[in-house]
């Protein structure tokens, strides 16, 4: 008797525990169902967003996000955490520099396809109308910005400062104030995108293991070369770089200890520009421009040379033609120095300006944009630049149609 007792209790503690287990796996079941399968990092998705899209910078610059999207579902803002990588724009606006920079914001975002996160170093007095504008924007859900003050180190400030253009030569500092930032895009103001940011971001992976940053060359005809033919300081090739287009990949600066001929050290970025600053003061023409022609002159390795196209000057084309990747593939970047956006000397450039400053994001860019401007370029014939046109738009062209045939979720 004893014996059936003891099978009859065992065989009640195993169905016991067999309930148990089938309740346990149901429970589970029912949370997957709920969760799609992926609570927990659905759930590190949705955090996620709320530290990047939710923050609002303590100088009042506001983040935007698809969190802000109503009715987004948290499958898709998941999908947009793994695919979407954010590209890191900075630019520096002293004196009346405000209207071409925003010009130039325009131009980044109208085309370009992933998120863009724009550092605006700028003037005090230029804070609240980059502001008033940039948050008349936030519907467009696809950028945030940050304002910072114009910093240089206590001690030489002034110096720095009134080094070449006011505040020109904050982009030096960059790496050293955008401490989390590993990748970053420096344009000056007078930069226009006629394709998509995220071109000339991908060059960032075509960089090998010694290169930290990528620029054109000043010049592609040395005999008109400005540096080959006056500088009285080291430069970099045959007719050194321009610096108004700068892709850096910051953290590699961070790290890298540069050969220089001041000292048989070799010196981080924070430690050798005030030396060489004192060393060349007196020999140097275009001050920032300058310092990083002298240290990739001392560092050849480190530098990635991109094409012509990619900074495209009034140079290239008031003495004819002389940037071969622009016959062949239009321009990718417009850089309108000497000014040429304000005055009547390069009218193709001027005319390809006030065509981005003018458009809205609603509009219907072949026709508002595109179709007037290729009117108006062609009255600029009857000088160099406006002879050769049809390579400012062609690009241009291209863009507008791919953001027309890009899914709308993309946009």
């Amino acid at each position: 008797m004893r014996r059936y007792l003891r099978v009859l209790v065992l065989c009640l503690g195993c169905g016991f525990c067999s309930l148990l287990y089938a309740l346990n796996q149901l429970v589970v079941s029912l949370d997957e169902e709920e969760t799609g399968g992926g609570g927990k990092l659905k759930a590190a998705a949705v955090a996620s967003w709320i530290t990047v899209s939710g923050r609002i910078a303590e100088n009042g610059a506001r983040s935007v996000g698809p969190k802000d999207h109503p009715g987004w579902s948290d499958r898709y803002r998941l999908t947009k955490i793994q695919t979407a990588e954010t590209m890191h724009l900075a630019v520096v606006a002293c004196g009346e520099r405000l209207e071409e920079t925003i010009t130039m914001i325009k131009s980044a975002i109208i085309f370009s396809i992933q998120p863009l996160q724009f550092h605006i170093f700028a003037e005090d007095q230029l804070h609240q109308s980059f502001k008033k504008i940039l948050d008349g924007w936030k519907f467009l859900q696809t950028f945030n910005y940050t304002i910072y003050p114009i910093t240089f180190p206590t001690e030489n400030a002034a110096e720095w400062k009134k080094l070449f253009k006011p505040c020109a030569s904050q982009r030096l500092f960059l790496p050293l104030i955008l401490k989390e930032v590993d990748s970053l895009l420096y344009v000056d103001t007078d930069i226009l995108f006629l394709r998509p940011v995220d071109d000339i971001w991908s060059l960032l992976k075509k960089f090998n293991s010694t290169q930290i940053a990528a620029m054109a060359p000043e010049h592609e005809e040395p005999r008109i070369g400005w540096y080959n033919r006056f500088a009285r300081h080291p430069y970099y090739g045959k007719t050194g770089i321009n610096s108004g287009v700068m892709l850096m990949n910051m953290t590699r600066i961070r790290r890298k200890y540069f050969k220089n001929d001041m000292t048989t050290a070799y010196l981080q970025w924070g430690e050798i520009l005030m030396p060489l600053l004192k060393k060349y003061k007196l020999n140097i023409t275009w001050g920032d421009q300058d310092l990083l022609n002298i240290m990739f002159f001392h560092n050849p390795e480190s530098l990635f040379v991109f094409p012509c196209h990619w900074n495209y000057r009034p140079d290239h084309c008031i003495y004819g033609s002389n940037c071969r990747e622009a016959e062949e593939e239009g321009i990718f970047i417009l850089h309108g120095n000497r000014g040429v956006y304000h005055d009547d000397k390069q009218p193709v450039f001027r005319a390809i300006y006030e065509a981005l400053r003018n458009c809205s994001f609603g509009d219907d860019k072949i026709h508002s944009l595109l179709h007037p401007l290729e009117l108006e370029l062609q009255k600029t014939v009857h000088t160099y630049c406006g002879r050769m046109h049809k390579i400012f738009t062609k690009q241009l062209a291209k863009s507008i149609r791919d953001n027309y045939d890009r899914p709308s979720k993309e946009r």
